[in-house]
Order: C-alpha cells, then sequence, then structure tokens
C-alpha cells in the first residue's frame, strides 16, 4: 500500500464563499503526515479542482473528509470505489456522529481528530497488522460493527506539520492560485452553542500551535508571494495574550498580510488587542451575532447580549475593520418580524457582509438531539444541510416562511439600492462585495425554486412529507461507467486488513 489519496468533496449549493474557496486543512494535514512518513499522497480538493476518477480508482487507499452537508456526495465516492476494491476510509465530523451509517458505505472511520493516528492506521493496513489497538477507528470485523476506545484530542498542536499545499491535485502554486491562505492557530472552544458541533468534536478547552511555529508559516506564505491569509481558528482571540504576542511579532517580523480570522463580540473590549490588530493588517473579522433577539441569544446559550453586539460594530467600525456579521434564523423564540428586525439591524448598523443563516440541526449537536427527540426533523437529505434550506419544524413560523422570509432577508441586504450606497462611499471593495452578494442571491433563487415549493406543500399539508431525494454525484457515475466502458478501470486485489 503505497498510494494514498484524500478527497475533500464539494458542497452540493453555491455559498458566499464559493468564489474563494479553501481546503479545510484536514486532509492537507493527514495527507502531508502521510507524504512525511514516506507514502505517495495526492489530496483532491474538489472546489479546486476536478476529480481524475481513473487515478482514484488506481489508489491503494482513499481518505475521504466530509462535512454534513458533503457527506452525501462522499458517500457516493466511496460506493464507486468499493466497486472495484479500493479500501475507503472516511474521516470528519458528520461520520463521527454517524458511524454505522458511514460504514455502510466505507472500510473504516475515523472519529475525531485523526492526526495522531493516521500514520499507525496506514502503517497497519499495509502491514496487514490488528486494527484494534487504533483509537478512534471504527470498522466490520466478521459481520460486526468494533468501535475501538475514543481518542484523544492531539495534545501536542506543533506536531501538526506545515500543509505541503504540492499534495493538492489542480494546482501548481496554491501562494499564487489562493485568494486566501488558511492558516490555524489552535483547536477547541469553551463556548457551547448548541447548534454548533466544535466543542464535541474538538473540545471545550483551546490548544495552540506556538508562536514560532505559526510564524514560520507566515514567513513561508510571504516568501511565496501570498498577501491574504486566514486564520481558521473558530475564535482567534481565544486567549488574548496570546493573540497579542503573536500580533506583536508579526508587526516586528514585518509579516503583516491582509489578514482575516473568526472572533467573538468581547473583541472589542481591550482596545491594545484592537489596536494590535489593525497594525498587523487585519482587514475582516467574521462574527457569530446570531441574533438581535436576546431570547434567541439565551436559547442558542451564546453568553453576548445585543448591547455586546452593537458595542463590537461601533468599536471594530471606529477602527475601520470591516465585520462579516453571521446570523441565524429559526429558533423557536424567533417570529417573522425578527428576521425583519435583524436585517433592519444589518442594514443601520452598515455591516460590510452578512450571512444570513437557518438553524440547521447538525449531528452531534444539542440541538439535533432535542428536534430529533420532539420529532421535529422534517428531512434528512444531509445535501440539504447547509444552513440554506429548512429541514426541520419551526416553532413560531411555517416552513415555507422561514425559507422566504431568510431568502427575502439576504435579497433585501444585497439589493441594487445598497451596492448603491456602497458606490457612494467609493470603497471599491465594498462595492464588489455587494455585487457579488446581489449575483449570488439571485441564482440561489432561481436554481432553489423547488425547495420553495416543498416547503409550501410542506406548511400547507401540516404534516411531515419527505422531498424526493435529489441526485448526487451523477457527473463521477457517468465518469466510471465510461472507463467500466472502455475497459480502463483498474483490476485491483483486496487490501482490506482487520
Amino acid at each position: 500500500m503505497k498510494k494514498i489519496v484524500f478527497i475533500e468533496a464539494k458542497p452540493p449549493n453555491a455559498h458566499i464563499f464559493s468564489k474563494t474557496p479553501l481546503p479545510r486543512l484536514g486532509t492537507l494535514l493527514l495527507g502531508t503526515k502521510l507524504k512525511q512518513a514516506g507514502y505517495e499522497v495526492k489530496c483532491y480538493i474538489e472546489e479546486l479542482g476536478a476529480l481524475d476518477l481513473k487515478d482514484l480508482l488506481d489508489a491503494d487507499l482513499v481518505g475521504i473528509s466530509s462535512i454534513t452537508s458533503t457527506s452525501k456526495r462522499s458517500y457516493e465516492i466511496a460506493k464507486i470505489l468499493k466497486k472495484v476494491g479500493v479500501p475507503v476510509f472516511m474521516g470528519g465530523p458528520h461520520v463521527t456522529y454517524l458511524v454505522d451509517e458511514a460504514l455502510e458505505y466505507c472500510d473504516y472511520v475515523v472519529r475525531g481528530e485523526a492526526d495522531d493516528m493516521v500514520v499507525d492506521l496506514v502503517n497497519a493496513l499495509t502491514q496487514g497488522k490488528d486494527l484494534s489497538k487504533i483509537p478512534g477507528l471504527s470498522y466490520r470485523k466478521d459481520g460486526e460493527i468494533i468501535h475501538n476506545k475514543t481518542p484523544t484530542y492531539c495534545k501536542d498542536m506543533d506536531t501538526l506539520p506545515i500543509p505541503d499545499y504540492t499534495l493538492v491535485q489542480g494546482v501548481t502554486n496554491a501562494h499564487k492560485q489562493f485568494c486566501i491562505m488558511p492558516v490555524m492557530t489552535s483547536r477547541g472552544c469553551p463556548y457551547d452553542c448548541s447548534f454548533c458541533s466544535v466543542t464535541s468534536m474538538f473540545g471545550r478547552k483551546y490548544r495552540f500551535r506556538s508562536k514560532e511555529l505559526v510564524l514560520e508559516e507566515l514567513q513561508i506564505i510571504k516568501d511565496n508571494g501570498a498577501d491574504w491569509v486566514f486564520f481558521y481558528d473558530d475564535n482567534f482571540i481565544a486567549n488574548k495574550k496570546r493573540t497579542k504576542e503573536l500580533l506583536r511579532e508579526m508587526i516586528a517580523r514585518k509579516l503583516t498580510p491582509h489578514w482575516t480570522a473568526q472572533v467573538r463580540v468581547e473583541v472589542a473590549n481591550d482596545p491594545e488587542l484592537i489596536d494590535l490588530m489593525k497594525r498587523s493588517g487585519c482587514h475582516t473579522v467574521y462574527v457569530g451575532f446570531e441574533s438581535v433577539n436576546p431570547a434567541t441569544l439565551e436559547a442558542y446559550n451564546k453568553s453576548q447580549s445585543l448591547d455586546d453586539i452593537e458595542n463590537c460594530i461601533e468599536i471594530l467600525h471606529k477602527n475601520r475593520i470591516r465585520i462579516h456579521g453571521m446570523f441565524v434564523f429559526g429558533s423557536d423564540e424567533d417570529t417573522v418580524d425578527t428576521i425583519h428586525q435583524t436585517v433592519t439591524f444589518a442594514k443601520k448598523n452598515a455591516i460590510e457582509s452578512i450571512q444570513f443563516l437557518m438553524l440547521t440541526p447538525l449531528p452531534g449537536t444539542k440541538m439535533q438531539h432535542d428536534l430529533e427527540q420532539a420529532g421535529r426533523i422534517v428531512t434528512r437529505d444531509w445535501a440539504l444541510y447547509d444552513a440554506h434550506h429548512v429541514v426541520y419544524t419551526p416553532k413560531q413560523m411555517s416552513y415555507f416562511q422561514l425559507q422566504t422570509e431568510t431568502m427575502n432577508a439576504t435579497r433585501e441586504f444585497y439589493s441594487f439600492g445598497g451596492i448603491f450606497k456602497r458606490a457612494l462611499k467609493f470603497d471599491l471593495f465594498n462595492i464588489a462585495i455587494g455585487a457579488y452578494g446581489y449575483k449570488l442571491t439571485r441564482e440561489w433563487f432561481k436554481t432553489h425554486q423547488y425547495y420553495v415549493d416543498f416547503t409550501k406543500k410542506l406548511s400547507e399539508a401540516g404534516k411531515t412529507i419527505e422531498i424526493a431525494a435529489r441526485s448526487t454525484a451523477e457527473d463521477l457515475k457517468e465518469q466510471f461507467n465510461k472507463l467500466e466502458l472502455s475497459g480502463n478501470v483498474p483490476a485491483h486485489h483486496n487490501h482490506r486488513a482487520g
């Protein structure tokens, strides 16, 4: 077993970041580790380049990373590979929580973080060794599903390598081809928002990479000519003291690209931190405001108030840091008026860009558990679990109202009038963001009318009806059929161990 291929399947629908796609880093980190261990490794990130199915069918082992919205396509890819005997393992948050489901399509599931065990797994499969000692691994043996002991989180974040972007297929120079380079400095989150799976996947304790390693990665990015960075942390300011030290070093070493990051509203409470962010090149921050309804903030267990949100916006704007605000509609405390009030709030406060999302009961979250217990889930077509489709029964709105009002809210925010107002400020970046949002919103309306019609029928029926499952991975199935007809499907021996 020498040739290992990783796949990150593409999402089923366009989204606001479709024009600036990024790898989620998991496949790249694992691939880099295996390359360092002597294996031949390739990574296919579908949003960055198409899969070469013939190349996949010639692999000795394929690893597929999946989130909930990409799981359906991931499963179809696994089915194609298993047809010719290519062993497949899957990882990521979705399969971590739905192991038995995933094992219907693949040979092995890696639960949780795989950084400390991936080399051991591949070595064991290569040498035909016993798999029972590999933590976090699930697989079938003699018809029975075996779940090895729960893995520990990666304790030493500095054992994670700097990603080797030469592994990404279809990309000749990532630093020049990517619009923005991802850099991870930490994992984990102590907050426990009811709709978020981060804490159950990565733990409630922050773990950090050393400043030296982060700075080394930033230096490589600079040396290769890239000037945009996205800090991949769930909360970049988790430890303010540590963040300040990193930013000071970035300034001292002139490693100050345009950078963006996810932060919480309390970023605004530290003037020194804000100053360092601005001086080190901070361009935009992504802030999970979630709601302007205090009752909803409490229901989401957000640990922030409307005053906190307003103060955050004011301070960031005073320091000329742009804001991408994220709001989640559909809690049991929300009404149609909540959605209208949120649009008014976002426009009044001149937030540069927004995402108006629908509450989505992702596997592994408290929200999913509660809605499941209450019998309020209306579809398990995972391709719809992208926060742009209503997939559960709202309490104070109909399915149709939540779906259409959220879509209309996005359309109103990214209206032609909004673009005109941005133009009056002569802010070319803002104009471009507004124009892109305007175009994407209207395209989404056209391609998703079928789902609007479904939610209307669902609301009128007054009971659960299931939308017809949409086809997925038809492009790959067609490619496979052509390869079969032409006799170009590689002959495979069975590698499976266990």
